[in-house]
């Protein structure tokens, strides 16, 4: 077991064994083309540097994440592969970018006039060419700006253009009519550089989604996020990848009391019992990253069996009943997703309660929930 222990009563336990299997999975998917990991926001709230190794492990040799800063502690973890800084880049952290060595995305000439400034005479930087195909958020617009943009690359003898991408905005969507709308007006974009005599970079579009329903959007390389963790990103793609869940979140009871009917719970007293009841507590919260949205809606895992939230979530504690479970004491562990026994809640489930997706419910885990390694 890696990671440091804890005597609080609440963490996380990251199986690092079943990214490894995803990874594996993903490869015999997508056959040859090489896998960019993202591991982004913490690796998705599981822990960039032990996530990188295991993925390494299981033998990719690419990584992107959404910051500089995140490559920077990468690079201090001792991760010597290729990472893409997927966001937008400031020129003002060009030299952050030379001296940690990461792959930079562009998309404007200020930001490539900036990064060739800090290679300097005798080095140069890998880019990647980000065009917008649809997503409206990051990327070069085809056609004139993209022609400019590819014209001040040209003149710029620090900058080596390694990639060339597009991100699909509804992948993970049954209808695909606007994925391959967009991956039209990729094509084009590739063959305007194509025509320029542009050195063959690595061109990659396909995000979770794209890898599980269209092999069309391989290219040269593909960019797994939420199906490295164990989940699908939609329930609308087909399960063409098997998956594990990498995550389990637990406590333990710190209290357990008698609650006579008609009494009032937490905050608001949105709770009001019905019968004589057994409430347990539990020491964990919004400022766990517990969503408030789950009082009186999410259920946990009590000896195998399922007992509803209760009231709302408090900043550092809320409470659950467990009147229907025999045997039920103070200390016993609790799963708020995961699986015991034979029952089990993933974020999936946890995500329909609160009424937004899983990336959402593993990456606002908060760093005062302890990781443990297994």
């Amino acid at each position: 077991m890696l990671g440091r222990d804890t005597s609080r009563p609440t963490w996380l336990e990251i199986h690092l064994e079943n990214i490894k299997y995803n990874v594996r999975s993903i490869k015999r998917k997508v056959s040859d083309s090489r896998i960019i990991a993202v591991v982004k926001a913490d690796a998705y709230g599981h822990g960039a540097l032990p996530v990188s190794r295991a993925v390494m492990d299981a033998g990719v040799d690419y990584l992107a994440v959404a910051m500089v800063e995140e490559g920077e502690e990468l690079r201090q973890g001792g991760i010597a592969c290729p990472i893409l800084v997927l966001g937008a880049i400031e020129p003002r952290q060009a030299a952050r970018v030379v001296s940690n060595n990461l792959e930079a995305t562009v998309f404007d000439p200020m930001t490539a006039k900036a990064l060739s400034d800090a290679a300097g005479k005798n080095s140069r930087v890998d880019i990647h060419i980000k065009i917008d195909t649809g997503m409206g958020r990051l990327g070069v617009q085809p056609g004139r700006d993209l022609d400019r943009l590819l014209s001040v690359i040209s003149r710029l003898k620090n900058l080596n253009v390694k990639g060339v991408y597009t991100h699909f905005a509804a992948a993970d969507e049954f209808d695909k009519s606007y994925t391959n709308m967009q991956l039209s007006c990729f094509a084009g974009c590739l063959d305007r550089i194509k025509a320029l005599n542009i050195a063959k970079p690595m061109v990659h579009g396909a995000n979770s989604g794209a890898i599980l329903d269209m092999p069309n959007t391989y290219y040269d390389a593909v960019r797994p996020g939420i199906i490295l963790y164990g989940y699908y990103p939609s329930r609308e793609v087909g399960q063409t990848v098997d998956l594990k869940p990498a995550m389990e979140w637990k406590t333990r009871i710190i209290f357990l009391k008698e609650v006579q009917p008609g009494c009032k719970l937490s905050y608001g007293g949105t709770y009001t019992t019905k019968r004589l009841s057994r409430i347990a507590t539990l020491p964990v919260g919004y400022a766990d990253g517990y969503k408030r949205a789950f009082g009186n809606k999410a259920q946990v895992l009590v000896r195998g069996r399922r007992a509803p939230v209760v009231g709302r979530v408090c900043m550092d504690q809320c409470l659950v009943d467990v009147t229907d479970i025999e045997g039920v004491r103070p200390g016993d562990e609790v799963v708020l997703m995961g699986s015991q026994g034979k029952e089990a809640i993933w974020a999936d489930e946890l995500a329909m309660w609160a009424d937004t997706i899983s990336y959402e419910i593993l990456t606002t885990i908060t760093k005062r929930v302890p990781r443990i390694y297994k």
